[in-house]
């Protein structure tokens, strides 16, 4: 994999994604469908979806395509790929909250490598470069060539006062239950794959999800995290988070600095 060519085209194509999705945003009311799974699936969900689909089959014909929208793929079985949620956060989507992301990511090996978040109601861009470190841009977004780079490094954190992001949509007491045993500081609630970003540019410390998440929903944010020196774990036994699992569901995990003290 030449991962300049890569960085390249899926900030492009995250980028033009973006676009497509903000149009849907912000136009008229647009219909939301339910999936076979009672998820909401939106007409920016499915076009976002086929264009990044086209973008990376076009460049890597040979590399298997894992992505949220398209159920066929979720039947396929690989330990190196590229994965795509081209709208994390439908509900914040539906609800003009404007948390949403949409996350491409390449998985070799079962590691989550390179990916990026695009943020586009916020105008957050986060991805990793060619090197491996995380960066988020910022300035106009141009398509064609990079702005300026911010190098993300996670917090040293202070366990006596931790800054801990969960989710907005998705909190439950069992979440809280955990939170309680740590020191907390200050705590703030984000929608979608923007938690990791958190995490990777310092602004939390410690990022737990006891609730069913997808490898799609995870990867990039799991990639940015990693670029910036952070470590996602599984909840059970802190052993890194893997990818290419069979159904492409990930246990319950745990993103963080990896000055934190974990708790059982």
């Amino acid at each position: 994999m030449n991962y300049d060519d890569l960085t390249a085209l899926i900030r492009r194509l995250a980028l033009e994604a973006g676009d497509r999705i903000m149009e849907v945003y912000n136009g008229p009311d647009f219909e939301v469908k339910a999936k076979s799974d009672a998820s909401p699936v939106t007409e920016a969900d499915e076009a976002a979806d086929r264009l990044i689909s086209a973008g990376l089959r076009a460049a890597y014909p040979d590399i298997p395509l894992i992505t949220e929208e398209q159920a066929d793929s979720h039947g396929l079985s690989a330990s190196t790929f590229l994965i795509v949620d081209p709208l994390d956060g439908t509900k914040e989507f539906v609800q003009r909250r404007g948390d949403f992301t949409v996350n491409i990511a390449y998985v070799e090996k079962g590691v989550p490598v390179r990916g990026v978040v695009y943020a586009p109601a916020k105008g957050r861009l986060f991805y990793t470069q060619a090197d491996g470190t995380a960066v988020e841009e910022t300035g106009a977004l141009d398509k064609t060539k990079p702005g300026n780079l911010r190098r993300l490094s996670v917090s040293k954190p202070d366990n006596g006062a931790l800054m801990v992001v969960a989710s907005k949509s998705h909190r439950d007491q069992a979440t809280d239950d955990y939170i309680a045993k740590y020191a907390v500081k200050d705590m703030t609630s984000a929608g979608s794959s923007l938690k990791f970003c958190l995490v990777a540019t310092g602004e939390a410390d410690l990022y737990p999800r006891l609730g069913r998440t997808m490898e799609w929903d995870t990867a990039a944010g799991d990639a940015v995290l990693r670029g910036a020196g952070g470590v996602v774990v599984r909840f059970d036994d802190h052993q890194p988070l893997a990818y290419g699992k069979s159904g492409w569901d990930n246990p319950f995990f745990i993103a963080h600095a990896p000055g934190v003290t974990l708790k059982s």
